[in-house]
């Protein structure tokens, strides 16, 4: 009895993180898309975003070190600069661009477009050694790439400068996530906690982005009647409290990511990840107008059919590779060996088999 109730506990549990995770996943991108209705200074809402984040990272830092008692890392000058920063500046570009995309696209659109950036972090994950090379990434790459055709051929609400944007974005995601990868698994640095990651990363990312913004929207934003050249307190009050809004659910984004792969795995992530995709294009034809045809709705299961095969493919060769791993440590090797993305850590076999530890997060 008490094994039927304590999977019954996990799925619940698990069906919970993936909720919250939604909410601000989800969440966000609705959010970016009414703001930018009304709000044309997208680089600005990243900016004001950045800032939140390393707040609200800060915070939870010195909460986490006084509950612990541990103190947080802290990185030298000569590793924030070296390893850092390439991260950081990748992260900021990846995330100015699909903000400002949002003023000329869609969000099915974007969302569809956002999913080709599987096909760049297979790119860089070969480049860096991350992934090993096999045939059945051939078939990923086609399937992902023919659904993106079909579901933008002949659309009738395309823009090709909103769809450029967010492709350049879905292109940069590639190098931030493989970037972000090799930062975290370097034991030595101590960032395998994301919110220690988005707390090193953001001042960079902001002076990063900062130059972008004061040449696209520096003077606009300076006159404009929404913040600096407002005549009451109100109009100003409601831009600030809507542009908090977003930050909010940009830290939450981070750590539900966090606590949904620290409890169940990355894995879990993924799959999530599919079924977000789905949730959001039907939220964005059902209340925002968005409109699909019968190829644009093939070209978007196309799509997910590779990013599912990508999945199921990072499930089974991670499988393989802990079996050898416990092979080569039971003929005392005395090494670890890295798993590529999305693969099942040691922490994350306990887990599944009722223990309690932290596993490490892969994006």
């Amino acid at each position: 009895m008490a094994l039927p109730l304590q999977w019954l506990w996990r799925a619940v549990r698990i069906v919970g993180l993936v909720l919250f995770y939604y909410v601000f996943s989800i969440g966000i991108t609705f959010y970016n898309k009414w703001l930018m209705k009304d709000f044309h200074f997208p680089l600005f809402m990243t900016l004001v975003h950045l800032a939140m984040i390393f707040c609200l990272s800060a915070l939870t830092r010195s909460a986490m070190q006084r509950w612990t008692g541990k103190p947080r890392v802290l990185l030298s000058w000569a590793h924030y600069l070296t390893k850092v920063a390439p991260t950081a500046l990748a992260t900021a570009l990846d995330i100015g661009l699909s903000n400002w995309s949002f003023l000329f696209i869609t969000i099915s659109l974007y969302t569809m477009t956002k999913s080709s950036a599987v096909l760049f972090i297979l790119f860089f994950s070969l480049v860096f050694r991350l992934e090993e090379p096999n045939p059945f990434l051939v078939a990923v790459v086609l399937l992902i790439a023919s659904g993106l055709f079909m579901f933008t051929y002949e659309s009738t609400q395309f823009n090709m400068e909103g769809f450029v944007l967010v492709l350049l974005a879905s292109f940069i995601g590639g190098i931030r996530w493989t970037l972000t990868q090799i930062l975290m698994q370097k034991a030595e640095l101590g960032l395998q906690n994301p919110v220690d990651t988005m707390y090193h990363l953001q001042p960079i990312m902001f002076m990063g982005l900062f130059p972008l913004f004061l040449y696209n929207e520096g003077l606009n934003l300076c006159v404009s009647v929404k913040l600096f050249r407002v005549s009451e307190l109100p109009p100003l009050l409601y831009s600030l409290a809507t542009l908090s809004v977003g930050g909010g659910l940009a830290f939450g984004l981070g750590f539900s990511e966090f606590l949904l792969v620290s409890k169940t795995s990355s894995l879990t992530l993924s799959i999530a990840g599919i079924f977000k995709e789905v949730c959001t294009l039907l939220l964005a034809a059902g209340f925002m107008g968005d409109k699909m045809s019968s190829l644009n709705w093939l070209g978007f299961v196309v799509c997910l059919s590779g990013i599912s095969l990508h999945v199921g493919l990072k499930a089974f060769y991670s499988k393989g590779k802990a079996s050898q791993s416990r092979l080569h440590s039971s003929k005392d090797t005395g090494l670890d060996l890295e798993l590529p993305l999305l693969r099942h850590t040691a922490e994350e076999e306990e887990e599944e088999n009722g223990e309690e530890d932290e596993c490490e997060i892969i994006h």
